[in-house]
């Protein structure tokens, strides 16, 4: 490499300390995005930074230091393919933009590569591009960006931290995926909402080779024991479920560790399902409330199906045995998992959002993407407790099967 790793961690660590930490986190983005374009344009062959921050309406180009040859956009459409790629890695270098960023063939930026770095969470993320010149190498780039990403997500994580309820918020974020990965066929999308600034919902996405494993859940409480519990039950899972493993077995062994640990007089729902290309779903329900199996209208399956196979939460009991249930998902199809915070959002009456309502907003809206049907489901429960804050943390996730082509 041409510059050594403990030369570029002193190098940001001088830059860092030389930023004004008080400023907001976009302008403190702004200097930095300028000070690095400095230090490593040599190093790293760079031509162009900009800095792009989200807003209401997609996100906005707020800086461009160097001469990108070309002309660049004001803005990027969430819609993008390019960005969908930084969103889903975090970290992305595109080597070919004209055939990687965009099926029209024509890229984001002037002809040549580019490098993004995703900071920031939802709704206030940050997208820093990186326009190259020739001559650039991707084992250096692709260290570089990785040190880069880490030093500034510290930088930022240590900005925003202050007390326990903003490390609770801290680690309930990171557990979120920013994306669910691509499953071919399928149509997923996912959403959570804290009630406070600390929430005890989750929902998780495992990616196995053929399969997609699927996951929400729902800690009592809220604040940090709420957070920790979440914590240990998704790193669990993640470091329990393998391709071809007893998803029963799994959800026992980690009820016993859960139940060991100091936060035992608390308690989590959990959902899992493992899902295959063909649409055959095998799921354990730790307690949460059925998810619901729309079947496609029109069939002689009309109907909905609860997914209510598993045992009970886990925490409480030092022993609990879990059965697996069999679902099959077919195209046009939907199946929607959501958590207390929308079933028992109230209206000004005291009446419950309630499960038939649900059933009838996603039927009506079967034929939609899941994103809108994700859009429906919160929209309709944000305005039945007449737009105020929500009681109970708010979290859905929807899988929809794609038709098959006519």
């Amino acid at each position: 490499m041409r510059f050594e790793a403990k030369l570029l961690y002193r190098r940001l660590d001088s830059l860092f300390g030389a930023l004004d930490p008080r400023r907001p986190t976009a302008r403190l983005l702004e200097s930095f995005l300028e000070e690095s374009f400095q230090i490593l344009t040599d190093d790293l062959r760079l031509r162009a930074g900009l800095l792009y921050s989200e807003g209401r309406d997609g996100f906005t180009l707020r800086k461009q230091v160097g001469d990108p040859g070309g002309p660049v956009p004001d803005g990027l459409d969430l819609a993008d393919p390019s960005l969908a790629l930084v969103f889903q890695h975090r970290i992305y270098i595109f080597s070919d933009p004209n055939v990687e960023a965009s099926p029209s063939g024509r890229g984001l930026f002037p002809p040549g590569a580019s490098a993004a770095i995703l900071a920031g969470r939802r709704p206030k993320r940050h997208v820093l591009f990186f326009l190259l010149r020739d001559g650039w190498v991707l084992e250096e780039l692709d260290f570089a960006l990785n040190t880069i990403r880490a030093a500034l997500g510290s930088r930022l994580m240590e900005d925003r931290m202050r007390g326990s309820v903003r490390e609770a918020a801290e680690i309930q974020q990171s557990l979120l995926v920013e994306e669910p990965p691509e499953f071919p066929g399928f149509d997923l999308a996912a959403r959570s909402l804290p009630a406070e600034e600390v929430g005890g919902d989750f929902y998780d996405f495992y990616d196995f080779d053929g399969m997609l494993g699927v996951a929400i859940g729902d800690a009592s409480g809220h604040g940090l024991p709420a957070a920790l519990l979440v914590r240990d039950v998704v790193t669990g899972l993640r470091m329990g479920m393998e391709k071809d493993l007893k998803i029963a077995y799994v959800f026992a062994k980690l009820n016993r560790v859960i139940h060991r640990s100091n936060l035992s007089s608390r308690f989590i729902s959990v959902f899992y399902a493992e899902v295959e290309s063909d649409g055959n779903v095998i799921y354990v329900n730790a307690g949460h409330h059925p998810p619901l199996l729309f079947f496609r209208q029109g069939t002689d399956k009309e109907g909905i199906l609860e997914l209510a196979t598993g045992g009970s939460v886990i925490g409480p009991l030092p022993e609990a045995r879990f059965q697996r249930g069999f679902a099959r998902v077919r195209p046009g199809e939907v199946l929607v998992a959501v958590t207390d915070g929308i079933l028992e959002r109230r209206d000004g009456k005291g009446e419950f959002f309630g499960l038939d309502r649900l059933k009838r907003l996603v039927r009506d809206n079967q034929q939609q993407p899941a994103e809108a049907i994700l859009d429906a489901i919160f929209e309709s429960a944000r305005k039945f407790g007449d737009g105020r804050p929500w009681e109970d943390d708010a979290t859905a996730v929807v899988l929809r099967r794609l038709p098959e082509p006519s």
